[in-house]
């Protein structure tokens, strides 16, 4: 590669003796975690915890997943999973991953499906009681359903290291330019044979289940096992950069909330407000109730307890609701409709919580 290339691909700014540029993930430091801090008796696929990390488990034990505050020096969070109820012998067919997942439409400046495709570095910090080798995975299913495999390795227990990847251009295979899942981006940390039959290929290739996870590091065979990870980075070139510490808590919170978005009411007073609402019979009333970041797509709504809930009557007191249910749905707000006594038709109303009770409303859009 020339001289000139490389600088080009680098297309960082050198700051203070260090590498820096743009992180293709979205919170990689782990600080957001709007649905929970910590999740347990995880035995399904789902996002529990840290925002925009998502973990499938297919029938391969059971498992706390925790926001933790263990961290390597600059960090302050963790995604962290930790084995409850083991399974040391998986099925062929079992499975056990994280995964992030990138819009196609913000993979656009790879060029991939062109002669000026551009290579892409991963970094991030690991930590487990497990020493061994691991299997990470990139699969690309626009056009082609392509991926790319990589071994790495944990080389002390109980200790944050740092790990590099790096993951070549593709001049043949085309991401599409949507909001659609763009790359899936995978580290496998248990299976069965289904997935570890083949083996790692660090150029593009045809799908293959088989050569997902090669190098199995076979968390979840012992109630002692765990693994956690944090600065997580994707950049282009063939050097990874310093995982950029500039955005705010607020910037990240925003790019979350493109994929899922908890609106809730905060701690303190009583009968907080979600918003107004129209009485359309003595038992019904629409509320319309906006989001604070658009969606990625439309989204589905998910409730808290109904009781949680309150409707201000026509005696201007709070009523709790025996329903509620989404009526109308977009990329930018939601209409309820929630079921008291009490109401006159016509009337506005308020959606509250009910008395010191903190429902939530849960928006999401997710890859």
């Amino acid at each position: 590669m020339s001289k000139a290339r490389q600088l080009a691909d680098l297309g960082n700014q050198v700051d203070d003796g260090a590498i820096t540029g743009s992180n293709m993930v979205i919170n990689g430091a782990m600080t957001v975690a709007q649905r929970s801090s910590s999740v347990t008796g995880v035995t399904s696929n789902g996002y529990y915890t840290c925002d925009r990390f998502k973990i499938q488990v297919g029938n391969i034990g059971t498992y706390t997943v925790d926001q933790s505050t263990d961290a390597p020096n600059g960090f302050s969070n963790s995604w962290k999973i930790s084995c409850t109820t083991a399974d040391a012998s998986p099925a062929a067919g079992d499975y056990l991953l994280l995964n992030h997942f990138i819009e196609g439409q913000d993979l656009q400046s790879l060029g991939f499906g062109t002669s000026g495709a551009k290579a892409l570095t991963m970094s991030f910090w690991v930590k487990s009681n497990k020493a061994g080798n691991a299997s990470f995975e990139v699969e690309q299913s626009d056009n082609s359903a392509k991926m790319v495999g990589f071994q790495y390795t944990i080389n002390a227990t109980d200790t944050w290291e740092y790990k590099t990847i790096s993951i070549p251009a593709d001049t043949a295979g085309v991401i599409n330019n949507d909001n659609g899942k763009g790359f899936q981006i995978n580290w496998w940390l248990n299976s069965g044979s289904t997935f570890t039959s083949g083996s790692h290929n660090s150029t593009w290739t045809a799908f293959s289940a088989g050569d997902t996870n090669p190098s199995n590091l076979g968390i979840g065979g012992s109630t002692s096992d765990y693994w956690q990870i944090t600065g997580v980075c994707l950049n282009v070139g063939d050097s990874a950069i310093d995982f950029p510490h500039d955005e705010s808590y607020g910037e990240t919170l925003a790019k979350c909330k493109r994929y899922f978005e908890r609106i809730g009411t905060p701690a303190g007073s009583s009968y907080q407000s979600f918003g107004v609402g129209h009485v359309h019979t003595n038992v019904t009333a629409v509320s319309v109730i906006p989001y604070e970041v658009e969606k990625r797509a439309n989204p589905t709504a998910s409730y808290d307890t109904a009781s949680n809930f309150a409707l201000l009557n026509a005696a201007g007191g709070a009523v709790a609701c025996t329903g509620r249910s989404t009526s109308r749905i977009s990329t930018y707000a939601v209409s309820i409709t929630a079921n008291a006594s009490g109401l006159v038709v016509g009337n506005a109303t308020f959606l509250l919580a009910n008395n010191t009770a903190k429902p939530f409303i849960d928006i999401e859009a997710e890859l």
